[in-house]
């Protein structure tokens, strides 16, 4: 799919969905994928820094044709390279990753970046780099099992991004059922949940639950 048609999928759905397969009990990517999608996502980012590339080559490989078969966006965290060989639709870099600019020139014109922000320093700059990135990210929200040293923005920033960023954004960072309202009500449109959905016994229901919630 082109850049538009991608974001078009980020936009379609409340919950965005991240692998995380140390966090799945016991289940690979492709069967919590399959069930991600099965409940509504339609933007996948494959994460997943420990295994060998090629093993993520392989399975991106797979992955980027389940979520085609959906019609789903299929986007890489970090890897550049990965996301070329495959053919996925965009990938998602961080602060310490390869500048938005330098990837924009790497990718071309027609896949999607998002860059994560947390605080309103970064939200600033990416507001001056539209013409490069097509969302960011902002968290960690709350204290988060995949990112254990990184400080929480706290809700204050979800406000704050509502009110200042110039693209979509997706609110990140340990959000649960218990909190989603939460960050619904501080004015994200799109939320990420991780552990909660990876770690569900019925994750397409657990998908469905938090869609209403965000609704």
């Amino acid at each position: 799919m082109n850049r538009q048609e991608a974001m078009e999928c980020f936009k379609a759905f409340p919950i965005y969905g991240i692998t995380a397969e140390s966090m799945s009990n016991g289940r690979d990517n492709m069967e919590v994928v399959r069930a991600m999608l099965e409940g509504g996502i339609r933007f996948i980012q494959y994460r997943e820094k420990t295994k060998s590339g090629l093993a993520r080559y392989e399975e991106c490989l797979r992955l980027r044709e389940l979520a085609q078969s959906y019609g789903a966006a299929f986007i890489i965290d970090d890897f550049v390279d990965l996301a070329l060989a495959v053919d996925a639709d965009g990938v998602h870099i961080g602060q310490d990753d390869l500048p938005p600019a330098v990837v924009r020139k790497l990718l071309g014109p027609d896949k999607i970046i998002g860059w994560s922000t947390h605080g309103p320093e970064q939200l600033q700059e990416a507001n001056r780099l539209t013409d490069i990135l097509d969302y960011v990210g902002c968290g960690p929200v709350f204290a988060t099992q995949t990112k254990a040293t990184a400080v929480p923005v706290g809700l204050e920033y979800i406000t704050y991004a509502n009110e200042h960023a110039a693209l979509p954004f997706v609110a990140i960072g340990g959000i649960k059922e218990h909190n989603i309202t939460q960050v619904r009500g501080a004015g994200a449109d799109t939320v990420c949940v991780v552990s909660e959905i990876t770690g569900a016994e019925d994750i397409a229901g657990k998908v469905r639950k938090l869609a209403e919630l965000m609704r």
